[in-house]
C-alpha cells in the first residue's frame, strides 16, 4: 500500500503541480549529504511517520455475497493509516523553492482526496477514498524541527502532507451453508398434552397426550371437577367468544428478505380476560 501511495503522489505532483517542468520527484531523506548532491530542481516527498487512524477503525466484518445473493465469506474491514510526508523544494535559489512550494500547496488544496486518474496499484480498487491533508498543525508529541534535527540537516521551508489511506487485511473466513428449512416449534400444556406444532408455512399438527401424564391419571386442565371448569380456557368445540376468554392472538416475527426469507416464528395464545 505504501509504494502505491508513493506512485500516486508522484503522478499527482507531476501532472498538477509541476505541469510539465523538468523538476524531479524524489522520496529520499533530505539529509545534508543528499542535498549537496542535488544539481537539478527537485521536489522531495520524504515519508517520516506512519500511524493508524484509530478514530476511523471499523469493527464490523464485511459480508461478501456470491452470484445467488448468499453470503459466501466474511472479511475484516480495511484499516486506515496516516502517512506523513515532509514536502520540500530544492533549487539553486530560494525564490524558486518558494514558487515550487506555493504550487505544491495549491495542488494539494485543490485535491482533498486523491483523484482517480492518479491512483496506482491496489489503490485503484480501493473502496474508500484516499484523503489528503496539507499543512495541518503537527501533533503535540511531534514537531517539524524535531524531524530536521533527526535528519541532521538545516531547517528550511517545508509542507507537512498527511495521506490517509486504507490498508486491506487479506483474511477471509468462509461462511456456513445457507439455512433453507424453516424451524418448527412445539408448545406443551402443563397436563402434558402438546399444543399445535406450528410451522412457518402455517401447517399445524395436533400432539398427543404424553404417556407419563396418562399413566399418572392426571386430570386434564379445564376438565370438570370440584371447582368446575377453569376460567379462561377453551374446551374442544367451544366458541372463541366465550365469556371470560380473550380471543386468540397471533404474533409473527420475521427475518431475512422477501426473496431470501429467514426464520418465521408464529406464537398463538389464548389469555384470560
Amino acid at each position: 500500500m505504501i509504494q502505491d501511495v508513493d506512485e500516486s503522489l508522484r503522478a499527482l505532483v507531476k501532472k498538477d503541480a509541476l505541469n510539465g517542468s523538468k523538476a524531479e520527484v524524489a522520496f529520499d531523506a533530505p539529509t545534508r549529504d543528499w542535498a549537496s548532491r542535488r544539481n537539478t530542481p527537485t521536489v522531495d516527498l520524504y515519508l517520516y511517520d506512519i500511524r493508524e487512524d484509530l478514530e476511523q477503525r471499523e469493527v464490523m466484518w464485511e459480508e461478501i455475497r456470491g452470484d445467488g445473493g448468499f453470503v459466501k465469506e466474511r472479511r475484516p474491514p480495511p484499516r486506515r493509516f496516516k502517512l506523513s510526508y515532509l514536502v520540500t523544494a530544492w533549487t539553486q535559489r530560494p525564490e524558486d523553492e518558494h514558487r515550487l512550494l506555493s504550487t505544491l500547496l495549491s495542488c494539494f488544496l485543490r485535491h482533498p482526496t486523491m483523484p482517480a486518474d492518479a491512483l496506482s496499484g491496489a489503490l485503484v480498487e480501493a473502496r474508500q477514498p484516499i484523503l489528503l491533508n496539507i499543512a495541518l498543525p503537527p501533533p503535540q508529541d511531534r514537531s517539524i524541527s524535531d524531524v530536521w534535527s533527526a535528519l541532521g540537516g538545516e531547517l528550511k521551508p517545508s509542507l507537512d502532507l498527511i495521506v490517509n489511506a486504507p490498508f486491506d487485511i487479506r483474511i477471509a473466513i468462509p461462511a456456513g451453508p445457507p439455512v433453507l428449512e424453516e424451524p418448527r416449534f412445539t408448545f406443551a400444556r402443563p397436563d402434558g398434552e402438546a399444543e399445535d406444532a406450528v410451522a412457518a408455512g402455517g401447517r399445524s399438527v395436533k400432539g398427543k397426550r404424553s404417556a407419563a401424564a396418562a399413566a399418572s391419571g392426571a386430570k386434564p386442565v379445564g376438565a370438570p371437577g370440584p371447582a368446575g371448569p377453569r376460567e379462561g380456557r377453551l374446551k374442544p368445540g367451544e366458541r372463541v367468544d366465550k365469556p371470560g376468554v380473550v380471543p386468540e392472538q397471533e404474533e409473527v416475527v420475521r427475518s431475512g428478505k422477501e426473496k431470501q426469507p429467514g426464520r418465521i416464528l408464529r406464537i398463538h395464545g389464548v389469555n384470560r380476560s
